[in-house]
C-alpha cells in the first residue's frame, strides 16, 4: 500500500468540502477554501493522481431501490489446503467479487476470517442468498448473520 501523502489544512478543507458534496463547482470550493479556482483545480488534481481522491460515486440509499434488509455475516473458511490449486481463501475471495448482494468484505483476525455487509430486498432474498450461493461456496465453512434493526451513523466520509 502506497504511503499517506502530507496534507496541508488547506487540502484537508478541500477533502471535507468534497466528501459532502462532489458535484461542488470549483468557483464555489474556491470561496469555501480561500483560494482561487485555479489553485483549488490544481490542489484537486494533485489529491486525484496521489490516490487520496479515489473517484466520484452517486450514494444510493440502499431503502429508496428496494434493498430494505442489511445483514452483516461473519464467515469462516474451512481450513487452508496444501494444495496450491485450490487454496480456499483465494477461491473465496475470487466468488465475493462476483456477489451483487455483497458490498462489503473485510478480512478479520480472530474466530471468524471475514465480515460481509450484505444487501438484500428482504428475508426471502437473503435466505436464497444463504442457501443457494454462500454456503454452496466449497471454501465456506459456517456463517453468523446478524440483522441491522436501526442505523444510528452511516457516513462514507474520511476523518480528514
Amino acid at each position: 500500500m502506497d504511503a499517506p501523502i502530507e496534507l496541508d489544512a488547506i487540502d484537508r478543507r478541500i477533502l471535507r468540502a468534497l466528501q459532502q458534496d462532489g458535484r461542488v463547482t470549483y468557483d464555489a470550493l474556491a470561496g469555501e477554501v480561500g483560494l482561487s479556482s485555479s489553485a483549488v483545480l490544481r490542489r484537486v488534481r494533485r489529491l486525484e493522481e496521489a490516490g487520496v481522491i479515489g473517484g466520484y460515486v452517486a450514494l444510493v440509499p440502499p431503502e429508496r431501490v428496494g434493498l430494505g434488509l442489511t445483514a452483516y455475516l461473519n464467515v469462516r473458511l474451512e481450513k487452508q489446503t496444501d494444495n496450491p490449486l485450490r487454496n480456499p481463501r483465494d477461491l473465496f475471495r475470487a466468488a465475493v467479487q462476483t456477489w451483487p448482494e455483497v458490498v462489503e468484505c473485510a478480512a478479520l483476525t480472530g474466530e471468524m476470517d471475514y465480515l460481509l455487509r450484505v444487501l438484500v430486498q428482504d428475508m426471502q432474498h437473503y435466505a436464497r442468498f444463504i442457501s443457494d450461493t454462500l454456503l454452496k461456496h466449497p471454501s465456506v465453512q459456517d456463517c453468523k448473520t446478524s440483522f441491522v434493526l436501526e442505523r444510528l451513523k452511516n457516513t462514507t466520509a474520511v476523518p480528514v
